[in-house]
């Protein structure tokens, strides 16, 4: 496992900026971001370090370049939208643009597209299971065609009032990990997992990865803190951000050690980078940077 970075955090940055500080730093593989130009609707979204809309094998050439100029490995591409929303328009135009980016990471020999699943979130997990059965073959028969593993990330996507009761992604347990993979048993349909997500669901994050060793495709480096007095006052029935907090890997509660022995137990050895989404290392480009320098340092321990 080569540590690596997802570039969200470095949503300002052109390209090659973001290979500079990558190879600054030491990390040693990305997932680069690759939404569609200007479609931003949340926080970490609407980044696009590749544009797949525009990917002639002469920009191809030139990205493989940069790459190889920096020592650096891509390891996936990174889209989070919502594929089976009840927005039509929205739900076509997502899948679309999934599709463009299966086609993207063939040609430039990326293994893997990171993404999310989506959900209607005032619909039911049966009645989501249902559009997806409907929505993703397709998606998947894609990926097939073109060699490349889908990593389907499992955050909730619930976090405030915004996104309840449901949340806006559909696989995010064990439980439904199984039934979304009875309707689509493809070997190219995957996960990309991130043990900061079943902490505050109040899940055991190490067990899952023995039983979907084989379904694992990509891993996210990210943390999670739990504060047992807002939990005691709130309830886990709240809004989750009035509990948790997302943080840098080794500032929350995941054991990293236990984590990474789990990953090399089960033979796992694709991409896995460090996903920066700590409130506290945002104020300016230097604690960013301090962010991704601590980071760096502190999962190097667990690594080789």
């Amino acid at each position: 496992m080569k540590l690596g970075l997802l570039s969200a955090i470095l949503d300002q940055a052109a390209l090659d900026e973001v290979l500079d500080i990558a190879a600054s730093v030491g990390y040693e593989s990305l997932e680069l971001c690759a939404w569609p130009k200007g479609e931003a609707t949340r926080r970490y979204a609407g980044v696009s370090h590749i544009d797949v809309d525009n990917l002639t094998d002469e920009t191809v050439a030139e990205i493989k370049q940069k790459l190889a100029d920096r020592n650096l490995t891509l390891v996936a591409l990174g889209y989070y939208p919502n594929t089976i929303t009840d927005d039509l328009e929205q739900r076509a135009f997502h899948v679309a643009h999934l599709k463009k980016m299966i086609v993207g990471a063939a040609k430039l020999g990326v293994p893997v597209v990171s993404t999310f699943v989506g959900r209607v979130q005032h619909l039911t997990v049966d009645e989501n299971l249902e559009i997806f059965a409907q929505v993703w073959p397709e998606i998947i028969e894609c990926a097939e065609e073109h060699g490349i593993k889908i990593g389907i990330e499992h955050c909730p996507m619930l976090f405030d009032e915004d996104q309840w009761p449901g949340g806006q992604n559909l696989m995010t347990t064990p439980a439904i990990w199984r039934r979304a993979f009875e309707i689509i048993p493809s070997e190219n349909f995957g996960l990309t997992y991130d043990p900061s997500h079943f902490i505050w669901q109040m899940i055991d994050y190490i067990k899952p990865l023995y039983e979907f060793k084989d379904r694992i495709v990509h891993v996210h480096y990210k943390d999670i803190k739990l504060f047992a007095d807002k939990l005691n006052d709130h309830g886990s029935m709240a809004y989750p951000l009035q509990y948790m907090s997302p943080k840098l890997p080794g500032l929350g509660d995941v054991d990293w050690g236990k984590f990474v022995s789990a990953l090399k137990d089960i033979g796992y050895d694709g991409g896995a980078v460090i996903e920066v989404e700590d409130k506290a290392f945002e104020a300016n480009a230097d604690d960013v940077l301090g962010a991704l320098k601590q980071s760096f340092r502190y999962m190097r321990n667990f690594t080789v």
